[in-house]
């Protein structure tokens, strides 16, 4: 029959698990600790009444009751007057005696009640058997029975199916649940909630985020090479889809400078069509990353790889607005295109243009900072001069948060101006393709020249950007979300999702990739935004702009446009970091770098794909080669030994160097003394180091030498155990130690 016991180790963190063993004999009620020291259950009944408990339980997150009563826990290592095995008896102290926890939390985990089932009544008094261990209530935590002594069900229910009718079961009420449905639409949430003075501050903060937003969006479309109405396209939809959708408020979603950049890069000069189907296809990347929740693949972005990409993106779209800054025309959108262009047509420089776009740059900078002069009420003023000074330094707040549109007005003025008295010193925007975008489903083909592509040639075009941009876009939108979240919780998953479904509907109304701006999102919080809802009064703007403004985008100066994303980008640029990333770890200096590098000198995703692969080459690297620590000791009994204890989980990276280390260090012991490998710190192993460490006892063996393998987690265990080892000496507790350690001595003496 299969039976069950308790293997109970100390560890960094106490484990309680269910190992089933085979035995023939049906009566046996008792487990005895074997003496010899190769078994492998080989434990002490002693150390099973003295552990130290942890405060949550190592299968889920939850803290478990009886451990908040106790810090202590003893368990026996079988019920003496039952015959079968379960969980079997835990004593805990300061509850009552003899409780079998295994029915009172009804078998759901090895230590925490099993949730939404009621506990099972329980009076237990040594002597009556259990129903969570005979009964067919008790269950791991997958749903499945944990061994084949239980009695078994109807094969309509047998244990297997219902296991994965059960888990799809309450998978599928979880996801129709209410808490789930307030989840994924967060407007169900905060809408029966929402005032009129919430109101009145998301109106007030959506206007102004579109003031900043119309000459952004403008701009943004030049970065990215496709013609201007197409960054106000890329301004509306995604609004309003984020109020239904969005769970961050301050978010203002949108066109962005990177993504912008990252689209000019993967065009490749073939049209709008191409940048509306990257939205697109960004868009469904986004939700399926949501849906799985994918959303550890950002992880993979260190700090450093992140401010190399985001600084060199700055000055990739610096470098791109130069040329208009100084009204120069020539091909080619990359740094070192940039650079050798105006190099070469620096002489067709436009002194209007170049006049206009520095006073810009300056005027933009300053206007920056009008709102850090210190204008508030001082203690002592009275109510009218309180008032005042509360006026003006809003009034200098919404001067500094318009700046852009202000900029952007006036230079369209001078423009219009300059155009009525037939002079034309300024290269003007031209014409902006009046009215609202037509719906209608994003392009799967498109014709560029004689050329037709198919839906297959266009994904082929795009390449690595399908993924490439939306993974970034997920990034810079959960980062906006963290800088105002104020220490709330940021829940990833919904943002991903949030972010797919803008981005497919905005491909609907022919708009590039959006994502959270870091800029608008500033407004957006100073703005005193309550809700997502601030996003409508946004998007109502821009369709304002669209329906009625349009011709008048013609006379705004490109070098207006490119003085705010220049005006912009440079604070994106973040090379204040480096500084603080020498004094903590140096080593992190080189993949920053090297990001950095890369990204200027080719393509930026292209750049961001080195950065990280550098990072993973020092995590491997890492990973190679842990830490051995050697130690001479001796015994209780006055038996010399080599203590080796290894820092890191075992992998195939490392199998080599430490089967070597290990090996120099038996090598080292005096009179061939036993070596004890230390496995505390040793989470886990693959095949390859668990071969090696079969290689390391048949070593051992062949010297005629003792290893002894000491704290080695059950998980561990079964790997090491899994290749078949000569012989696999383990013990869990210091006195089971001692005690090896005296019985190889004694061997050792008997064979010299």
């Amino acid at each position: 029959m299969t039976k069950y016991k308790l293997n109970n180790t100390v560890r960094s963190a106490s484990e309680v698990t269910l190992t089933a063993f085979m035995t023939g004999n049906k009566d046996e009620k008792h487990y005895q600790i074997p003496e010899d020291p190769n078994q492998n259950d080989n434990m002490s009944s002693e150390s099973n009444r003295n552990l130290e408990a942890a405060k949550t339980c190592h299968v889920c997150p939850h803290s478990c009751e009886f451990l908040q009563q106790s810090d202590k826990l003893a368990a026996s290592l079988v019920k003496q007057e039952c015959d079968k095995f379960g969980l079997n008896e835990l004593k805990v102290d300061g509850l009552d005696k003899n409780i079998c926890l295994c029915e009172k939390y009804n078998g759901g985990c090895k230590l925490c009640p099993k949730p939404g089932v009621p506990s099972l009544s329980y009076g237990l008094d040594g002597k009556e058997s259990c129903l969570a261990c005979h009964g067919n209530a008790y269950l791991a935590t997958n749903g499945s029975y944990l061994g084949g002594g239980f009695p078994s069900k109807p094969d309509s229910e047998s244990s297997s199916g219902s296991g994965w009718r059960r888990d799809a079961l309450r998978r599928a009420r979880a996801c129709c649940s209410t808490k789930t449905l307030l989840r994924r639409v967060p407007i169900l949430s905060w809408l029966p909630k929402y005032s009129l003075r919430n109101g009145l501050a998301d109106i007030i903060a959506g206007i102004t985020v579109g003031l900043t937003v119309i000459p952004q969006a403008i701009a943004y479309a030049g970065v990215a090479g496709l013609p201007p109405q197409y960054g106000l396209y890329s301004s509306f939809m995604a609004c309003f889809v984020y109020t239904v959708f969005g769970s961050v408020k301050d978010s203002a979603i949108g066109p962005t400078a990177i993504a912008a950049i990252l689209t000019r890069e993967n065009l490749h000069g073939l049209g709008p069509e191409f940048a509306v189907l990257l939205a697109f296809l960004s868009g469904c990347v986004e939700l399926v990353m949501g849906i799985l929740q994918l959303g550890f693949l950002i992880d993979f972005i260190s700090g450093p790889v992140s401010v190399g990409f985001t600084s060199a993106a700055a000055i990739i779209i610096a470098t791109t607005q130069v040329k208009d800054i100084l009204g120069l025309s020539f091909p080619g959108g990359k740094f070192l295109q940039v650079w050798t262009g105006m190099y070469e047509h620096i002489g067709e420089t436009r002194l209007w243009d170049a006049v206009l776009g520095i006073s810009c740059i300056v005027v933009l900078l300053l206007l920056r900072k009008v709102k850090d002069i210190k204008v508030s009420p001082k203690e002592g003023d009275d109510g009218k001069s309180a008032k005042l000074r509360n006026a003006a330094a809003q009034a200098l707040w919404f001067l500094s948060t318009t700046r852009n549109i202000l900029v952007v007005l006036v230079c369209a003025a001078l423009a219009y101006y300059f155009d009525t008295q037939k002079k034309s010193p300024f290269v003007l925007t031209g014409d902006v393709k009046p009215g609202l975008p037509e719906l209608k489903p994003p392009p799967f083909s498109a014709t560029v020249g004689n050329h037709t592509y198919t839906f297959v040639e266009m994904t082929s075009t795009l390449g690595s950007a399908i993924f490439v941009v939306p993974l970034l876009s997920i990034l810079e939108n959960i980062a906006l979300a963290k800088v105002f979240s104020e220490g709330k919780y940021i829940d990833a998953t919904q943002e991903m999702l949030a972010l797919g479904v803008c981005n497919i509907a905005s491909s609907l109304v022919d708009s590039m990739p959006v994502s959270g701006a870091l800029s608008r999102g500033a407004v957006n919080h100073a703005s005193g935004v309550a809700s997502t809802a601030g996003g409508l009064y946004t998007g109502a703007l821009v369709l304002l702009s669209l329906q009625y403004f349009t011709p008048y985008f013609f006379y705004i100066p490109k070098a207006s446009l490119a003085a705010v994303i220049i005006a912009a980008v440079v604070f994106m640029m973040e090379l204040h970091v480096f500084k603080p990333i020498w004094r903590t770890k140096k080593l992190d200096i080189i993949p920053a770098v090297v990001t950095f590098g890369a990204c200027l000198v080719t393509r930026l995703e292209l750049g961001i794909v080195i950065g990280i692969a550098v990072n993973l080459v020092f995590l491997l690297y890492a990973s190679a080669r842990p830490a051995v620590k050697v130690t001479h000791a001796i015994s209780r009994d006055g038996i010399s030994h080599v203590v080796a204890t290894v820092d890191r989980s075992l992998s195939f990276p490392s199998a080599e160097f430490v089967r070597r280390a290990l090996r120099k260090a038996a090598a080292s012991a005096p009179a061939a003394a036993p070596l004890v490998l230390d496995a505390t710190h040793v989470q886990a192993a693959d095949f390859t180091a668990a071969k090696g460490i079969k290689s390391l006892i048949e070593d051992f063996h062949v010297r005629g030498q003792t290893i002894i393998f000491y704290n080695v987690k059950p998980s561990l265990a079964g790997v090491l155990r899994g290749v078949r080892p000569r012989e696999f000496v383990h013990c869990a507790s210091r006195a089971d130690l001692d005690r090896l350690l005296l019985r190889a001595h004694r061997a050792a003496a008997h064979h010299a």
